[in-house]
């Protein structure tokens, strides 16, 4: 039996779950949220490695509208996050909408019923609008490495952590540089008798302010909402000062680099590691990371630095680029996300019957960061330059949720059966926005990344410019970019 719903959400991270509280609180109760896993989280649900955190301070990477008082740390880990999303799913009656343990196997969009329909791997779903929330960080990325098969130890991504292996005392190699890895390279140096480090290229990295907040900076924080508002401005703005770095503004790329090489020199004192540990590209290239351990960790005597990829594998010895091998154990792979292509883009198909990924085949594109053409009736958060390096993503989803609110009441204002952003409309958006990323780091930073993608050289992923523009920009629906066709929002 085909279920309908006037709105079907995809996925139960900040996206999701922000969509539905603001669904609920505008009095529309019409709306699943379709979730593979058995619990909410997204990445915060997945990647569970030992030190796991976030990066920018909780009290701006939550919900403005649902405040945590008793955040235990400037920076909270993962589990607390978690457990954070999951209260605020129950406490705003969310869970009687979420559908877990449904994975969304293809979304076809139904040219004469106005229709999408979802296959899932629990039924089917018909729904009038789609709304896509799978996040940049949602599905794991393998690189394909010659002889991986072949290796006998354990091995696994940081997504997917495997709890039951036995680390203590064994050799271990980790392979990657970035957000994850230097989390996870601590953890392994404490248990590991030999840590390996495949570094393909160094990352800048600047101290992390982080300490556990008082019993009575939490009781403040509880009597006195606005000393968290005050919190979250500050951190905001904060983060906005930074942006400068990225537009290649010479002053402020001065000051980043300043403090994080500065941080190197204090950290390592060995003047072949520290070189070994010094990037090559501009600062802001890639994210800039933030950690106390890490260096430490670098230096410690059973760490081994291999400043390259890793580049075969025979059994159970490993190989970097450099030709260098060792003899290992256990093999985590900290090597990111498939975020330039998300799989969820290949199971969408639109007008003309072909996928979202076929379609993005020079790079993710969307009018107003949000909707695309030959898509109609689908919204997409956290989808094409909603990335940010400087500051917090929820901040960027808050907006679009607000987008898609606006929208829907002028479709249901104006009786509009369906609507499509214009791709006259779509084409002057993308063109603004690369005309913008010219010049910053991204792209004129020397680095390869993430952000950028390869089959077209664009910037992708990352909005190119402060986050507040975004929400200026991209906070409200613009009805003048779409077509529409008027008519009741079709039923099934």
């Amino acid at each position: 039996m085909t279920l309908h719903s006037k709105i079907v959400i995809i996925g139960s991270g900040f996206a999701g779950l922000g969509m539905g509280i603001q669904l609920k609180r505008s009095g529309r109760a019409d709306f699943v949220i379709l979730e593979r896993a058995q619990d909410v989280g997204g990445t915060w649900r997945d990647n569970h490695y030992p030190g796991v955190a976030c990066d920018v301070p909780s009290h701006l990477y939550s919900f403005s509208y649902l405040p945590k008082p008793d955040w235990s740390r400037v920076f909270s880990p993962g589990p607390e996050i978690q457990a954070y999303m999951r209260q605020c799913a129950e406490d705003e009656g969310l869970m009687p909408h979420i559908r877990f343990g449904t994975e969304m196997l293809a979304c076809r969009w139904d040219e004469d019923s106005a229709l999408w329909t979802i296959e899932t791997s629990q039924g089917d779903y018909t729904c009038n609008v789609l709304i896509t929330g799978t996040g940049h960080l949602a599905d794991s990325h393998m690189p394909k490495i010659p002889g991986i098969e072949s290796f006998p130890g354990d091995l696994f991504h940081s997504a997917d952590w495997n709890h039951e292996v036995a680390l203590e005392g064994r050799r271990i190699g980790v392979v990657g540089s970035g957000a994850s890895a230097i989390q996870i390279i601590p953890e392994m140096q404490k248990v590991a008798g030999e840590l390996v480090v495949f570094q393909r290229s160094a990352p800048y990295m600047i101290p992390r302010w982080d300490r556990a907040f008082s019993e009575g900076e939490k009781r403040m924080f509880r009597r006195d909402p606005s000393t968290v508002e005050a919190m979250r401005s500050e951190i905001f703005w904060a983060g906005e000062y930074n942006f400068a770095q990225r537009r290649n503004v010479p002053r402020f790329l001065n000051e980043a680099k300043a403090m994080a090489l500065g941080n190197l020199e204090r950290n390592v004192a060995d003047p072949d590691l520290r070189a070994r540990l010094t990037p090559n590209y501009e600062v802001g290239c890639k994210r800039l990371l933030i950690s106390n351990a890490y260096y430490p960790a670098m230096c410690a005597e059973n760490t081994r630095l291999e400043a390259s990829a890793l580049a075969k594998i025979e059994g159970s010895t490993v190989y970097g680029a450099s030709g260098e091998s060792y003899d290992l154990d256990v093999l985590v792979f900290a090597t990111g996300f498939e975020a330039v292509r998300p799989p969820f883009a290949a199971r969408v198909f639109g007008r003309e019957g072909i996928s979202l990924d076929a379609h993005w085949d020079k790079g993710m594109q969307a009018y107003d960061s949000i909707a695309v053409h030959g898509y109609p009736n689908l919204f997409i958060i956290n989808g094409p330059n909603t990335g940010l390096g400087h500051n917090s993503v929820v901040y960027i989803i808050e907006a679009q949720v607000n987008y898609i609110l606006e929208a829907l009441d002028h479709l249901e204002q104006n009786q509009v059966r369906l609507f499509e952003a214009a791709a006259e409309a779509e084409d002057a958006y993308m063109d603004r926005l690369q005309g913008r990323a010219e010049g910053t780091v991204w792209l004129a930073g020397g680095c390869k990344s993430w952000y950028v993608d390869e089959r077209s050289g664009r910037l992708t992923l990352v909005w190119p410019d402060y986050a507040h523009s975004f929400r200026d920009e991209n906070g409200h629906f613009h009805p003048e970019g779409y077509e529409m066709v008027p008519g009741p929002l079709a039923a099934e």
